[in-house]
């Protein structure tokens, strides 16, 4: 049994893309420290071995979007996921890889998907991924502008809104908000449209308290309950609740229940589980389905948190 203050050391004792951000959102050491535990995701543990497989074109898995989940960008939405640093050099080239080869005529991102319009949640990806590496490129106001022009009236985004859709998805609606909050943070100066379309896309999570049909209060999909890591590009509670946090975004009543599906899940060392993945290939598994994962512990315990400081404030 771990006992509950063997958690975190238990979450240190794990590869560099867990320890820094354990150090950063369970134990907030000082910045410098912080900053040279970051900087080992580059140079050992799964950061490294993603970076010693990207080709010298820039691409990782022979192409740009498939095959799953071993491509270019499902490769990079990986290495922001572990968190490696800004300025990453690999990283900038394989963002602008994505750019040079998807930004399309209407502004945002087309991989090769004919003259249909450009697909609102690879959209999102691509932004956040180069906003969080800090591309410095004027395309990525294109990308923002675009997604800001896709918002739907009920707050979120679908990407089949060119196929007539009227109610957003949830899995779109995430993959966008993380892209615009990334951009956010790389250029402060457009914060306050960015913000404004964050807040309507919140509502909409909120209006459906996480995973419910806001009509029937059914849920709305199982696979929204159960937690797996890396979540590619679907959606689930927890991944939003880690977005609620990231942003420090207000807390709402509304939140209770998926904040109370998270405690559920904690099992009686003090541990979560992780889900199974999404069928596909993969480079490699970094944790096992079933298992206690440093991944889905780390990332509840910083969403708990967050809940317990809002609460008090």
């Amino acid at each position: 049994m771990v006992a509950e203050k063997g958690v975190v050391e238990w979450l240190l004792e794990g590869d560099p893309s867990i320890r820094w951000q354990t150090m950063r959102d369970l134990l907030g050491p000082g910045a410098r420290t912080l900053e040279r535990e970051r900087k080992r995701v580059a140079q050992t543990g799964w950061g490294a071995r993603l970076l010693e497989l990207q080709d010298p074109s820039g691409q990782w898995g022979g192409g740009v979007y498939t095959p799953k989940w071993t491509s270019t960008t499902y490769t990079l939405l990986v290495l922001r996921g572990l968190g490696l640093p800004a300025g990453n050099r690999q990283g900038l080239k394989g963002c602008r890889l994505l750019l040079d080869r998807g930004l399309y005529s209407d502004g945002g991102i087309n991989l090769g998907w004919g003259r249909r319009p450009s697909e609102t949640c690879v959209t999102g990806m691509v932004l956040s991924m180069s906003a969080y590496f800090g591309l410095d490129d004027e395309r990525l106001e294109r990308l923002a502008a675009h997604l800001l022009g896709q918002q739907m009236s009920d707050g979120g985004w679908n990407c089949q809104l060119w196929r007539g859709a009227t109610h957003s998805s949830f899995h779109t609606t995430i993959g966008v908000l993380e892209g615009l909050r990334d951009y956010e943070l790389l250029n402060p100066g457009c914060a306050p449209r960015l913000r404004e379309a964050q807040a309507r896309a919140r509502e909409f999570l909120l209006v459906h308290r996480l995973f419910r049909a806001h009509r029937t209060g059914r849920v709305i999909r199982p696979e929204f309950l159960r937690f797996a890591f890396p979540p590619r590009w679907h959606y689930d509670v927890l991944r939003a609740l880690d977005y609620f946090q990231e942003c420090r975004a207000p807390r709402d009543e509304r939140l209770a229940e998926a904040l109370e599906l998270v405690r559920a899940k904690k099992q009686a060392d003090g541990r979560w589980l992780l889900a199974a993945g999404y069928p596909g290939k993969i480079h490699f598994e970094m944790e096992k389905a079933g298992r206690p994962s440093r991944w889905n512990t780390l990332r509840a315990l910083r969403v708990l948190k967050w809940a317990s400081s809002s609460e008090r404030s």
